[in-house]
C-alpha cells in the first residue's frame, strides 16, 4: 500500500516562494508518476503539475507555468513542488497524488493521494 505524506506548507507573503514534499512510501517509488493538485472552497480539485515516473515528462497547470516546478528525487522517493512568486489566488490545500500511469495526473485521477497541506499567501 503507498502512503503519501506532504509537507512544506504554511503563510506566505504575496511575491513570496514555498516548496512542497511528498514522501512515497510503501512501493517502489520509480513506479509511480506523481502529481500535484490543490483544492479551494467552492471549486473543484485542480491539476497543478505532473511529473512521470522516470522525472523525463511534465506537465503543468496553465497558471504554474513558468512560477512552479516539480521534481523528484529518487534517493529519497520524494517528490517537490518548488513554488516562486506566489499569488494570493495561490491559497488553497495542496495534494500530492501517485499514480501507474502518467497520463492519469492530467486528466485529475490518481491511485493514492495524501492528506493535503495548506498553502495560505497573504496580500
Amino acid at each position: 500500500q503507498v502512503q503519501l505524506e506532504e509537507s512544506g506548507g504554511g503563510l506566505v507573503q504575496t511575491g513570496g516562494s514555498l516548496r512542497l514534499s511528498c514522501l512515497l512510501s510503501g512501493r517502489t517509488f520509480g513506479n509511480y508518476a506523481m502529481g500535484w493538485f490543490r483544492r479551494t472552497p467552492g471549486k473543484d480539485r485542480e491539476i497543478v503539475a505532473g511529473i512521470s515516473g522516470g522525472g523525463l515528462s511534465t506537465t503543468y497547470a496553465d497558471f504554474a507555468k513558468g512560477r512552479f516546478t516539480i521534481s523528484r528525487e529518487a534517493a529519497k522517493n520524494t517528490t517537490h513542488l518548488q513554488m516562486n512568486a506566489l499569488k494570493p489566488d495561490d491559497t488553497a490545500v495542496y495534494y500530492c497524488a501517485a499514480t501507474s500511469w502518467f497520463h492519469d495526473i492530467s486528466t485529475g485521477r490518481a491511485d493514492y493521494w495524501g492528506q493535503g497541506t495548506q498553502v495560505t499567501v497573504s496580500s
